[in-house]
C-alpha cells in the first residue's frame, strides 16, 4: 500500500502558489479581453454556439485553401479538379453552418 506523507514545507509552496494565482487575476481576465477584440476566432462572453461554430468552420476551410497539399488531396479524393474544389469550399464559406437561427424577442 502506498502512503503519502505531506511535509509543512509542501502546504507552503502550495499556499503562496495559490496567492499568486488569485493575485494575477485581474492581468489574466485583461489579457484574454485583449485576445478577444484581436481575434474574431477567440469569442466573447456573448458568443452564441451558431457564431462559435461558424468561426470553427471558416477557420478550418481556411486552412484548407491555404495549404495546396491538403487541396491536393480533397481534390483526389473526391475526383474533382483543384480549381473546382477550391471554389466549393469558398462556397461553403458564405454559411458554412446553414443560415443563423431565429433569435427570440426579448
Amino acid at each position: 500500500m502506498l502512503e503519502v506523507r505531506f511535509r509543512p514545507e509542501d502546504t507552503r509552496t502550495v499556499f503562496a502558489a495559490n496567492l499568486l494565482t488569485m493575485g494575477d487575476r485581474y492581468n489574466i481576465h485583461s489579457q484574454l479581453e485583449h485576445l478577444q477584440s484581436k481575434y474574431i476566432g477567440t469569442g466573447h462572453a456573448d458568443t452564441t454556439k451558431f457564431e462559435w461554430l461558424t468561426n470553427q468552420h471558416r477557420d478550418s476551410q481556411s486552412t484548407y485553401l491555404g495549404h495546396y497539399d491538403m487541396l491536393s488531396y480533397f481534390a483526389v479524393a473526391e475526383n474533382e479538379s483543384k480549381a473546382r474544389i477550391r471554389f466549393n469550399i469558398m462556397e461553403k464559406m458564405l454559411q458554412p453552418c446553414g443560415p443563423p437561427p431565429e433569435k427570440p424577442e426579448d
